[in-house]
């Protein structure tokens, strides 16, 4: 797991203490300047933590005199009630910081979670989870940190990165062969990618010697049948199963043999995990 980029983490909370605080917090003035605090933050259910470092980037641009002692790291599992860190310094910043602070820890730490719930509902096959581009506009990188945190795989980081051959790229390219040959011509060192929708399609993408190939929707029996085929076949590639894929699900997905299963919600649907900052 790769620790987030610290000047990708600078600038996303610049963002964000700029929508929240502006021209300055109106209400922290009512407390002494002078006046210092010490506070702790807890969660109130189980979770996997993420965001540490946006976390504690809020806290330092607002005020360098703030001190954040952890007592968990990111990737971390936690139960209810427990202690995540601690903070010391000025009251003023503690309080002018606590909303943005905890938007990124309970946010992030949502998509661990859930990214968390899916790896360990495959454990023990050889599927890895992915994410997809189904993310918080501006918060990409972040969730996607937050999806390895969790024991998860990223896709691509956006359309510059690899190439995802999709049904209206195809149709406008006049076939799989087609759209592949032209991907290939632009740019040969990334991954070239190919969305099926039943058996023929795969094979198609096969012949074209794709490096994966994504099965849309397909039933459990035809992903089976898409695992012997590839198999069977010269060209080998990795394939990515996605469509309509929960908890309840996921495993016998993974059971067919894919490599892969591509799941939007890690991203997309978010439920802040519940935390609290109590001044002591």
């Amino acid at each position: 797991m790769n620790s987030p980029n610290p000047h990708y983490v600078a600038q996303t909370v610049v963002t964000a203490l700029t929508e929240d605080v502006g021209s300055g917090d109106l209400t922290a003035e009512l407390i002494p300047a002078t006046q210092r605090g010490r506070a702790h933050i807890i969660t109130r259910e189980a979770a996997v933590i993420c965001g540490t470092a946006w976390f504690q980037e809020v806290f330092r641009q607002i005020d360098e005199d703030v001190h954040v002692n952890w007592s968990v790291a990111d990737g971390e599992r936690v139960a209810p009630d427990q202690r995540l860190c601690t903070l010391e310094g000025p009251a003023r910043a503690l309080l002018t910081g606590e909303r943005t602070a905890l938007n990124f820890l309970q946010s992030l730490s949502a998509t661990a979670t859930v990214t968390r719930a899916y790896v360990d509902a495959v454990a023990g096959t050889d599927c890895r989870i992915l994410d997809t581009r189904k993310t918080i506009p501006g918060l990409r990188l972040a969730q996607k940190y937050a999806v390895r945190c969790a024991g998860g795989t990223n896709h691509r980081i956006g359309l510059f990165d690899a190439i995802l051959v999709k049904e209206n790229h195809i149709a406008a390219a006049g076939s799989i062969a087609a759209a592949v040959a032209a991907a290939r011509q632009l740019d040969r060192t990334v991954m070239v990618e190919v969305e099926v929708e039943n058996l023929e399609e795969l094979r198609q993408a096969l012949d074209c010697g794709v490096d994966r190939v994504l099965l849309d929707n397909f039933s459990l029996e035809d992903m089976r049948g898409a695992v012997r085929m590839t198999h069977a076949h010269a060209r080998r590639a990795e394939l990515e199963a996605s469509g309509n894929v929960t908890l309840e699900t996921i495993r016998n997905v993974a059971e067919t043999g894919v490599d892969f299963i591509s799941v939007g919600a890690l991203t997309k649907h978010v439920r802040a995990v519940d935390l609290s900052m109590r001044m002591e």
